[in-house]
């Protein structure tokens, strides 16, 4: 009875999954052949896929990598556009943090936006789910986005290296950054924060090493989380 709960709750995960395939794919596509572009070959691209598994922080890192910013600023800057996880982690760990070691570590690796979203909707949805069934519906969800997300890699490096040197793709990154943070913006405070990063990063384009993008990204958190807490004070003053 508990593995017919347990197999359900992965087949649900999987049927709540499949949709973002719809993204995960074009984005693995455009990563594999910008990574080529920039002077990967198709093992480092997967490689790259593989050790990072997070589309925005990978695509960072290869702007940076493609500006020939130090190795240093370019690990710096991922790990900032990647401090979501953190709060994703803190989100997650009550549903899923009595697992065994080994289910904790494939759960971190997993921890992506699609799999957070998805899980912490059902999660809520189901309070009465084991912590079994939390784990098997999280990788539910984690089986149609990461491993395509590897499979969709390598076919992007081994198009983009049919391309011919220097055919100019660069105009192709900041669509794909546009395409990821319009759907993200649904309050005040997202506006806001993506606003002042924006600004903050034309001002500071001068600085070196691509600093100003991390300054802006501060400044950016840093607006939100204002404006967040401005309207948490004037909901709690209607009562």
């Amino acid at each position: 009875m508990a593995n017919d709960g347990v197999k359900s709750s992965y087949w649900r995960g999987v049927r709540d999954g499949l949709p973002f395939l719809m993204v995960v794919g074009p984005f693995a596509v455009l990563f594999g052949v910008l990574a080529t572009e920039a002077g990967l070959t198709v093992l480092e691209s997967l490689g790259f896929s593989i050790v990072v598994i997070a589309g925005a922080a990978q695509f960072t890192a290869l702007q940076l990598m493609s500006e020939q910013a130090p190795t240093l600023i370019v690990i710096a800057s991922a790990l900032a556009v990647n401090l979501r996880m953190a709060m994703y982690s803190a989100s997650i760990t009550p549903y899923l943090g009595g697992l065994s070691l080994k289910k904790r570590i494939f759960a971190a690796y997993f921890l992506v936006d699609q799999t957070y979203a998805a899980a912490a909707i059902e999660y809520e949805k189901r309070p009465e789910m084991t912590r079994a069934e939390r784990y098997a519906y999280f990788m539910g969800v984690a089986t149609p986005i990461c491993p395509p997300w590897y499979v969709f890699t390598i076919i992007g490096a081994l198009v983009g290296e049919t391309f011919p040197p220097g055919l100019g793709l660069d105009f192709v990154l900041p669509l794909a950054f546009l395409a990821m943070l319009g759907p993200a913006l649904r309050t005040g405070a997202h506006r806001a924060a993506a606003l002042v990063a924006a600004l903050a990063a034309l001002a500071l384009a001068g600085l070196p090493y691509n600093l100003g993008l991390m300054v802006a990204a501060v400044l950016g958190m840093l607006a939100g989380a204002e404006v967040e807490r401005r309207v948490e004070m004037r909901e709690a003053a209607r009562g």
